[in-house]
């Protein structure tokens, strides 16, 4: 690390958590977020600030008006703009030295396979089962660890997939879901997603430190009227298709 990096990141250096070599790690680590809305604008923002080095943003939509209400790492001016374009110059304003790759088109299977196989560490910030269940499946086959968020209305949830052993998101909804609910037709208090998302950043540092597997297999709900969280412990589903559950 140079003396600049050195006095940026000197309040997570002094932790024995972290120490040098895990700042090192996230000054190396490279990491794929997909989806830059309310869970991936918080948790981009807060892994720019980490000092993670190269920030991967997939995201092919554009910033309306209704997105300002939870979406902070977009701003009034950036109405119109695709989201890949407008977060990537926030993360660059927080953190100029964290290189910042905006991908603002749909990936197909290919291409968002090639993109997970780089990565360090993948964030699924999506707001849809269907691009979890993928995220999910080639995340595991490619065995990169996967942090998966969800929240609506006054609740959230997260759990971290890490492979060779399972669990993963597929042990949890081991079926196609149908009638999906969503933050447009229900509603989501704008706080709820900032503490998934923020929570998404938290424990891909951790991973990317070396303490992924405290981390394995423990999936969290979060009730925002009672503030309470619910831990569970999940075990891999017999038969899983994506982890086989080992």
């Amino acid at each position: 690390m140079t003396p600049g990096q050195r006095e940026r990141y000197a309040r997570q250096i002094r932790l024995q958590a972290v120490g040098e070599a895990g700042q090192e790690s996230l000054l190396a680590a490279r990491v794929l977020l997909v989806g830059l809305g309310g869970l991936g604008s918080p948790a981009a923002m807060y892994l720019a600030a980490s000092g993670v080095g190269t920030l991967v943003l997939s995201d092919f939509d554009r910033v309306e008006p209704s997105n300002l209400q939870r979406q902070i790492i977009h701003r009034e001016a950036d109405l119109g703009e695709l989201k890949a374009a407008s977060a990537r110059r926030t993360l660059l304003e927080i953190n100029p030295a964290c290189q910042v790759i905006a991908l603002d088109w749909e990936l197909d299977e290919a291409e968002l396979r090639r993109e997970i196989r780089k990565a360090d560490l993948v964030l699924d910030c999506t707001d849809n089962f269907a691009s979890r269940f993928q995220l999910n499946r080639i995340a595991m086959a490619e065995g990169r660890p996967l942090v998966t968020g969800a929240a609506i209305r006054l609740e959230g949830q997260i759990m971290t997939s890490l492979a060779h052993g399972g669990p993963c998101y597929q042990c949890v909804y081991p079926g196609e879901l149908e009638n999906q609910e969503t933050c447009a037709i229900e509603g989501v208090l704008a706080p709820v997603v900032g503490v998934i998302g923020t929570l998404q950043a938290l424990q891909a540092v951790r991973v990317l430190t070396g303490h992924g597997e405290d981390l394995r297999g423990v999936l969290m709900l979060f009730d925002a009227a009672s503030m309470e969280w619910q831990r569970i412990r999940v075990p891999p589903r017999p038969g899983c298709p994506v982890c086989g559950g080992h």
